[in-house]
C-alpha cells in the first residue's frame, strides 16, 4: 500500500479504535511536504463508504491534510454513518491529490476520464473526481456535478475549472 492510503488507515483506524487523532510521521516524508486539495475515499466491498475532501490545501502539509479528510470520510460524509470498528478490516482506502484547478473557456478542454470538474455559481461549488465508473461523457459529469452544487443541471451560466488527480491506492 502507498503511504499515502497507509496514513487514511492508520488515522481512521488509531480513532476507529481508541478515538486517537495520529500525528504525522516524523520525520516528515518528502513527498508529504507539499501543499494540495486531497480527496480520501473509502470504499467497502467495492461500494463507497465515505469521501470527503478539500478543493485545495487547508492545512500545511499532505500528511496533515490527509489525516483530517480520511477522519471525515470515515466520520462526516453526511450520506453514511460513521464507520464502526467492526468494519475496518473491509474498508479500502484511496487518497487523490489534486492539482491546481485551471478555469476551462471550452467543454472541448473535458474529459471525465482525465479531468475532475469544479463548477461555481455565486457562492455554490460542486466538484467530481475523474473516471469514476458509469461517468463517461462531460455532460453527465457536469450535470451530477451541478447538483452536487445546488445548481440547476441546464445552467450554463457556471465556471468551469478542470483539475488533474494522482491517485493512491
Amino acid at each position: 500500500m502507498h503511504a499515502f492510503p497507509a496514513l487514511a488507515k492508520q488515522a481512521v483506524e488509531a480513532y476507529c479504535r481508541d478515538r486517537l487523532i495520529i500525528r504525522p510521521p516524523d520525520p516528515l516524508p518528502d513527498a508529504m511536504r507539499r501543499r494540495a486539495g486531497v480527496f480520501v475515499s473509502l470504499k467497502k466491498h467495492g461500494e463507497l463508504r465515505g469521501c470527503i475532501g478539500t478543493f485545495s490545501p487547508t492545512t500545511e502539509n499532505l500528511a496533515v491534510e490527509i489525516i483530517r479528510n480520511a477522519l471525515a470520510a470515515a466520520n462526516e460524509d453526511p450520506r453514511f454513518l460513521p464507520v464502526a470498528e467492526s468494519e475496518l478490516d473491509q474498508i479500502d482506502y484511496s487518497v487523490d491529490v489534486l492539482s491546481d484547478p485551471v478555469k476551462i473557456e471550452s467543454l472541448a478542454e473535458l474529459d471525465p476520464k482525465k479531468y475532475g470538474v469544479i463548477v461555481v455559481k455565486g457562492s455554490r461549488r460542486g466538484l467530481l473526481l475523474p473516471d469514476l465508473e458509469g461517468v463517461d461523457t462531460v455532460e453527465y459529469q457536469l450535470s451530477i456535478t451541478k447538483r452536487k452544487a445546488g445548481i440547476d443541471p441546464s445552467d450554463t451560466d457556471v465556471d468551469i475549472y478542470k483539475f488533474t488527480v494522482d491517485r493512491y491506492k
